[in-house]
């Protein structure tokens, strides 16, 4: 069975992300999104709200299954029996950064692959960053999120 980890901060996810989550998942016998629940970070959503967002945005893939980590990639990544990272690319800072992490990932334990996948060029400009700012000023989300949450995130900033 050939199982693949995309992980991220996904907050929240975007139509970008949601593009990556669908094609890598007709690549793989099972494609685990893996919510990353950083205490570094202040995240605007729960790692429990991520989770239910990306569940409801992706009821319609079988294959896909979502579940949140701390610590290592690559531990979450083999507690998951994945053999690939799967990494979504809008730019090419985004693969600099990227890269780097691979090669680390790679380090840490040689068995795993990167697959790097360009985004859908229509959503290359959309980041999680864009989209709360974008929120917090009453902007309009549609084309960046899936609708299905859209309500959520305004709630936030209401």
């Amino acid at each position: 069975m050939r199982i693949a980890v995309y992980p991220g901060s996904f907050d929240p996810i975007t139509n970008g992300h949601l593009d990556i989550i669908e094609r890598a998942s007709r690549l793989y016998d099972r494609l685990v999104v893996g919510v990353l629940s950083n205490g570094n970070k202040n995240p605007l959503f729960s790692a429990e709200e991520r989770v239910e967002m990306i569940r409801r945005v992706t009821v319609h893939l079988n294959n896909v299954e979502v579940d949140t980590f701390t610590g290592l990639l690559v531990d979450f990544a083999k507690s998951k029996n994945a053999t690939v990272i799967v990494k979504g690319l809008r730019t090419v800072a985004d693969f600099e950064y990227e890269f780097q992490m691979a090669l680390l990932n790679k380090a840490l334990n040689p068995e795993y692959e990167t697959m790097f996948m360009m985004t859908n060029t229509k959503y290359s400009y959309i980041s999680s960053s864009m989209v709360k700012e974008l929120a917090g000023f009453r902007g309009n989300l549609t084309g960046l999120v899936p609708s299905e949450i859209i309500g959520q995130i305004k709630e936030k900033y209401e």
